[in-house]
């Protein structure tokens, strides 16, 4: 059972369901006044913490630096939304709606709520305990209670960027030199020094010489080269946003007998 002592180790700390998993952290903690122990624990859930889940603390306890529920985190989910009102209250039957939600006998507990001198559940703020008429435990000065608004950011998809590697065919000039041989008669007069070659064959008759001819063509070979490496990269970029939101306040007015006296 969680104690007024412990109250302060509970609020804002994270609150886990009987499964093990974290619900949220602990926003307000509500007290029976009849006993003056802690009834019921608000949770803070959803991406910004903007959802507020009531739970029974009665048989909750605190293991390290959270709370632990003996419910799941589906049942908790699926209980009903209340509203608190200004005083840090929650109504007859806002409470019996929980109280059905979580199998919790209402006769029972609201017979011993409204005992004489008593009566429903009063929330804790972060400094102390409200009573059940929002006066302190000496009855001479009032708490005066705002809510704060807590701004944060959520991560979400804008968009993908990829990279795509595909094949195009470019036409690529270059110049080579080639060589290639051609024909040419040359005539030479018979002298004393070739007479001996010239006379070699027989006088009169017919002959053929043949020569081959041969010519470089160019050749294209390709091959693949690694020539650069391209990667995707991300960097923050921080800019400012300005966002508003409506938080209520508590407002103290005093009436006393000068005032009578004067309005007379």
């Amino acid at each position: 059972m969680i104690t007024q002592d412990q109250i302060p180790a509970v609020l804002d700390h994270p609150v886990y369901d009987s499964d093990g998993n974290k619900l949220g952290e602990a926003k307000h903690v509500f007290l029976d006044d009849a006993t003056g122990q802690p009834e019921w624990v608000s949770i803070k859930t959803g991406m910004l913490g903007m959802n507020e889940s009531f739970v029974p603390i009665k048989d909750a306890t605190m293991v390290e630096d959270h709370l632990e529920v003996p419910f799941a985190k589906d049942k908790i989910k699926d209980a009903p939304n209340v509203d608190v009102d200004s005083g840090g209250h929650l109504s007859e039957d806002e409470e019996h709606r929980l109280y059905e939600h979580y199998g919790i006998d209402w006769d029972a507990a609201w017979t011993q709520a409204n005992q004489p001198g008593t009566g429903g559940w009063a929330r804790t703020d972060d400094s102390g305990i409200h009573s059940r008429e929002g006066m302190d435990a000496s009855g001479d000065a009032m708490t005066r209670s705002e809510e704060q608004m807590h701004v944060g950011t959520e991560r979400q998809e804008v968009g993908r960027a990829r990279l795509r590697k595909y094949v195009v065919t470019e036409e690529v000039p270059k110049t080579v030199p080639v060589r290639h041989q051609e024909v040419r008669i040359e005539r030479e007069p018979v002298t004393d020094a070739n007479r001996d070659a010239a006379m070699a064959g027989p006088d009169i008759a017919e002959a053929e010489h043949e020569v081959t001819l041969h010519e470089e063509r160019p050749v294209v070979e390709t091959e693949a080269v690694p020539v650069e490496r391209v990667r995707l990269t991300t960097e923050e970029q921080t800019d400012e946003e300005t966002v508003t939101g409506e938080v209520r306040k508590e407002k103290i007015e005093a009436d006393t007998p000068d005032d009578d006296m004067r309005d007379r």
